[in-house]
């Protein structure tokens, strides 16, 4: 799952030279611009003269917190942050082979209200504003061109320059949320190292939060894996084949109270036991955990030649649920098997709405299967097949932008759930621009290939 949150105020700090090269631009304001610039120029006006910018860039804590604290983003640990901010195209040099270092700011500052990035005339000397030498009206930084903690700091590396700039910054913004260091948002600069070396870095650049473009707005994102996967649709029997942990199955109990999910009361401690017959004893149990509000979950493994287990769900004398399962058994080969795949999405809606989340489900099955004279005569529906690794990708159809790329890393936050009627992801529009058409597409993990990419996109559109 991603939840964004966009920037509340940024500057550009300069201490470079106006066109005269004599007079620096110490006092410009650019608190207005739409973008945002880091450069240094070594021996413009002398042979050793070093000119330079910065930006600094801040989001209100307080809207993460109370997101925090309202269930929507996990606790910490469970989470990663991630500041993204967006290179902007332009006709100048662009610098190669760099670093950029990104900082926590120490003193509160103004935003301001200059947009000259130019000639530097917006000047804030002395009213509302930061600049090189100020951090806003009636207050100066204690160093020229900024305060920074020297800790945590944060390391972006640019080869080709064009990148955009995306870093991982949890223990930083852990520690705003937990009150530890006070939120006064990042400095972006070139890397200590770059500013002692006699060449120059000239210009990198980003949108700010005033563009109008609204995919590239500087954004800090909370990204965690937010995939359930349910194994009642993919229970196997134990097997030598097996590990210990691919034995397990890992089963979920929803408890939904007039259409909404509540805790059982009186917080109960549940066990779940798998039973050849929902009146027999146990072959196996386990105790359940609450995986949130209404949710609980039993991770259990069995040796059986059973074909249906039954799973109940109990507190001593109360039953809370008993449900089946068909188990499966684990298969060797004695080839290579390569699987091909038909996916649709049926239940796909053409227009969903912004500011909300909703349910979206992946139907899938084998290339080449077909049905026998029984399934048909039948006219039984066949369940999907269940992936049990399987990410997804949106992008805005008009110009093929890419919304939300692969988070197939280490934060895994596009990762789909499963459950017994197949894989689902929930997607949160909140963040999707309304009146565009987006395209879907889907990732499956195969063990020996990696990442396979599905020929197939769907798409919808998002509408206020």
């Amino acid at each position: 799952m991603i939840r964004k949150f966009y920037a509340t105020k940024d500057n550009t700090l300069t201490n470079a030279f106006e066109d005269n090269l004599v007079t620096r631009g110490t006092y410009a304001n650019m608190g207005a611009s739409d973008i945002l610039e880091v450069f240094s120029i070594y021996g413009q006006a002398t042979s050793s003269s070093l000119e330079q910018a910065k930006f600094l860039i801040e989001f209100d804590v307080g809207e993460i917190t109370d997101s925090r604290n309202s269930g929507l983003i996990p606790a910490s640990g469970s989470v990663s942050w991630y500041l993204k901010i967006y290179n902007a195209p332009h006709s100048r040099t662009v610098p190669s082979n760099f670093n950029l270092s990104v900082s926590a700011v120490s003193s509160s500052w103004e935003e301001g209200y200059g947009i000259d990035m130019e000639f530097y005339e917006d000047t804030s000397s002395g009213s509302v504003g930061s600049n090189w030498i100020q951090a806003g009206s009636g207050s100066l930084w204690d160093s020229e061109g900024g305060d920074f903690h020297s800790s945590p700091t944060f390391n972006a590396v640019f080869s080709t320059g064009l990148e955009d700039l995306e870093v991982d910054v949890s223990d930083l913004v852990e520690q705003w949320i937990d009150g530890t260091k006070d939120n006064n948002g990042f400095g972006i600069s070139l890397a200590s190292a770059h500013l002692s070396e006699t060449k120059s870095f000239f210009t990198k650049k980003f949108f700010g939060r005033d563009t109008e473009f609204h995919f590239q707005k500087p954004t800090l994102e909370a990204r965690w894996n937010s995939s359930r996967k349910d194994d009642r649709g993919l229970f196997y029997a134990s097997s030598s084949l097996a590990s210990a942990s691919d034995n397990l199955n890992t089963l979920f109990l929803y408890n939904v109270i007039r259409g909404r999910l509540r805790d059982i009361p009186n917080d109960p401690t549940i066990t779940v036991g798998l039973r050849s017959n929902a009146s027999g004893s146990d072959l196996t149990s386990t105790t359940a955990t609450k995986v949130s509000t209404g949710i609980y979950s039993a991770a259990l493994s069995l040796d059986t030649s059973e074909t249906t287990l039954y799973d109940v769900w109990y507190t001593g004398d109360i039953s809370y649920w008993t449900g089946s399962i068909a188990v499966k058994s684990f298969t060797s080969y004695g080839y290579n098997p390569e699987d091909d795949y038909i996916v649709s999405m049926p239940k796909l809606k053409k227009e969903y709405r912004k500011n909300q989340t909703h349910r979206l489900n992946l139907y899938v099955r084998e290339k080449n299967w077909s049905p026998n004279i029984y399934t048909v005569a039948q006219q039984t529906s066949v369940p999907s097949l269940i992936i049990p690794s399987a990410s997804y990708q949106l992008r805005r159809s008009i110009d093929d932008f890419v919304v939300i790329p692969y988070g197939t890393g280490s934060t895994a936050h596009t990762m789909l759930s499963y459950d017994v009627s197949g894989n689902y992801l929930n997607l949160d529009t909140t963040y999707l621009e309304a009146g565009y058409l987006y395209e879907i597409q889907y990732s499956f993990y195969d063990e020996e290939n990696g990442w396979e990419e599905q020929p197939y996109r769907f798409k919808f559109r998002v509408v206020d």
